[in-house]
């Protein structure tokens, strides 16, 4: 194994890490209610929005949580990003 795909094997390593520690996680947006000063997470689903109230003492929760989520397809561009590279130098070293 080379030196580069033995660092591209070691990113994908932690970055399955990073992922697995990121599953705690809710898809969607905290907006408000308008007038009525409560808050929702708003969501698509099959093209329609859908939205959930959020009582007063989960808001940071499910503040946290969804910024999990951005922070998780973030790290997942990356890995299909790592896998791309790994496939690309073992497909060469096969030839």
């Amino acid at each position: 194994m080379g030196a580069g795909l033995w660092h591209l094997e070691q990113k994908k390593e932690r970055l399955k890490r990073e992922i697995c520690g990121s599953l705690d996680f809710l898809s969607g947006s905290v907006t408000s209610q308008g007038s009525t000063g409560g808050l929702i997470l708003t969501h698509k689903e099959k093209g329609k929005t859908k939205s959930k109230y959020i009582r007063v003492g989960m808001v940071d929760e499910v503040r946290v949580m969804t910024e999990r989520h951005k922070k998780l397809k973030i790290i997942l561009k990356e890995l299909a990003d790592v896998n791309w590279e790994i496939l690309k130098v073992t497909a060469d070293a096969k030839t």
